[in-house]
């Protein structure tokens, strides 16, 4: 089956996932994400779709296991999140806000520590921070993925040293 004809089977569907995300949500918006979300993540695993499976199925299973990840996601922000009108003042110090002088300190002080790294350093690490994972990195630059996780590591050890004065207290 080709991606073409797995994508037209799956679009097929779209009513009666929206029909069974409606029994989850108990609401017509969160139902249409939940189905986009589902969709997608169909089509983007579409290699471990085997033929001769139950389509209908399938796809359902993506959808329960989609809506319990974000409904754990939704349970566990939730819980960070102080609802109270006052308050602590434990907590008041997270609440702070902090002027932009203050972040400009810091700014430069992680700029100078960025620029003490050498480009060997410097390369992987800042694309692993952008959101590059191992093997992209690794083949971008053309060196082995251990070469590429041992730089990450090693400019995470310099900066950690360099920026030691901003240590948060436990």
């Amino acid at each position: 089956m080709t991606k073409y004809e797995f994508n037209s089977l799956v679009v097929e569907q779209s009513d009666s996932l929206k029909h069974y995300a409606k029994k989850f949500t108990n609401d017509t918006e969160d139902a249409n994400d939940l189905v986009q979300d589902t969709m997608l993540k169909a089509v983007t695993y579409f290699n471990n779709f085997i033929e001769g499976t139950n389509l209908k199925g399938w796809l359902y299973t993506i959808m329960k296991n989609t809506f319990i990840n974000n409904y754990r996601r939704i349970v566990k922000t939730n819980s960070f999140i102080t609802k109270e009108e006052e308050i602590s003042s434990a907590n008041l110090i997270l609440s702070a806000s902090k002027n932009q002088g203050e972040n400009k300190f810091v700014m430069e002080d992680i700029h100078t520590a960025l620029s003490k790294l050498s480009e060997d350093y410097y390369v992987p690490f800042s694309m692993y921070f952008e959101g590059f994972k191992y093997h992209e990195i690794s083949e971008y630059l053309a060196i082995p993925i251990g070469t590429v996780k041992t730089r990450i590591h090693i400019a995470r050890k310099v900066m950690k040293k360099s920026l030691s004065t901003y240590k948060l207290i436990d």
